[in-house]
């Protein structure tokens, strides 16, 4: 449901929205109150495909990155404390004689974030509501420290990954699992959904009879990461919502570690999501391979997908699960 603490603030005295100029929105999603906003000026922000998507389709300019300065930066606080700082320095550096307006939930550190930039600029007083609070502060104070490295950083031999991309410091445990329990033969067209910055492709490509691998990432940074490392012409990228999207061929087998957060409370229902679109990828006899967290409750869910499932491997954190045959009642093209 959204929240309407940006509007709140427009609709009195207290927030006054700029004569002109652009209004540069960072992290915006589905939930996030844009309705006080001249639709003409906003100019949204949004690396993550879905919301993308879902702020393109409700008539907003999306980009993946900022360009040219603006008159004001509304942030809407992401959950990681260093994303979100470094948001706060783009929005500042972004808009150098405008205002910076910062929302956020209560679990996602507003009260924290406030009190660290009431130190360093004039904030307003907060406004709460909704379990969150939303401030704002003119822009000119330094913030130049809080913005996260743009270098990339060796994350395993070969590649590369940059703050903010998941297991964005090394390999992915459950990632390495699933890779050591990998058979040599996958067939020759394979999906890598949720590729992240690309060292299961990697693992994938070693295998003799592949001849394609489609990596499909919905974190535009992630993927951009992903194209730097891997360089085999076998691969071919998808920045996409793989429960969505629709432009890729049967497979004859799908690897995934896929993701179970879009917020601090994980939800399996975005793995099943991934299940789900495994079985309309895979062709009759396809075969997937999947590591999960040994708490979430997949099984039910893939025995639904699939007839044939095998829980092949794992520790005390993960499972790797092997299932065949799927089900198809929606078939993926041939």
């Amino acid at each position: 449901m959204q929240n309407l603490r940006l509007s709140l603030a427009l609709s009195g005295a207290a927030l006054t929205l700029p004569e002109d100029g652009k209004i540069l929105v960072l992290n915006a999603g589905p939930d996030s109150d844009l309705s006080a906003l001249p639709r003409e000026r906003v100019i949204a922000v949004q690396g993550f495909k879905p919301d993308f998507d879902a702020l393109e389709n409700a008539g907003f300019t999306v980009l993946t990155e900022a360009e040219g300065t603006f008159s004001m930066a509304v942030v809407f606080l992401p959950r990681a404390k260093a994303e979100a700082r470094d948001a706060i320095a783009m929005a500042n550096a972004f808009c150098p004689e405008g205002i910076v307006v910062v929302d956020g939930q209560k679990t996602d550190g507003i009260d924290g974030m406030f009190k660290a930039c009431r130190q360093r600029a004039d904030c307003s007083a907060a406004i709460s509501k909704a379990h969150g609070k939303i401030f704002w502060f003119p822009a000119g104070t330094s913030f130049e420290d809080w913005a996260a490295p743009k270098e990339a950083q060796l994350a395993a031999p070969g590649f590369v990954t940059r703050p903010g991309v998941f297991s964005a410091d090394g390999i992915d445990p459950g990632s390495a699992i699933l890779a050591a329990a990998l058979p040599p033969k996958l067939g020759e067209v394979v999906g890598d959904f949720g590729a992240g910055w690309g060292w299961l492709t990697g693992e994938i490509l070693k295998r003799e009879t592949v001849k394609t691998v489609h990596l499909v990432e919905a974190d535009f940074a992630a993927i951009t990461c992903a194209r730097e490392n891997i360089t085999d012409p076998r691969a071919e990228f998808h920045w996409a919502d793989v429960t969505r999207y629709k432009a890729l061929p049967a497979f004859d087998s799908i690897v995934m570690n896929p993701p179970f957060h879009t917020s601090r409370v994980g939800d399996p229902n975005i793995g099943k999501a991934f299940l789900s679109a495994a079985g309309r990828f895979l062709k009759p006899r396809g075969d997937l391979w999947v590591v999960a967290n040994r708490h979430l409750p997949y099984e039910a869910h893939l025995k639904e997908v699939f007839r044939v499932v095998t829980e092949v491997s794992g520790d005390n954190k993960f499972k790797v699960f092997h299932a065949t045959q799927p089900v198809q009642k929606t078939r993926a093209p041939s």
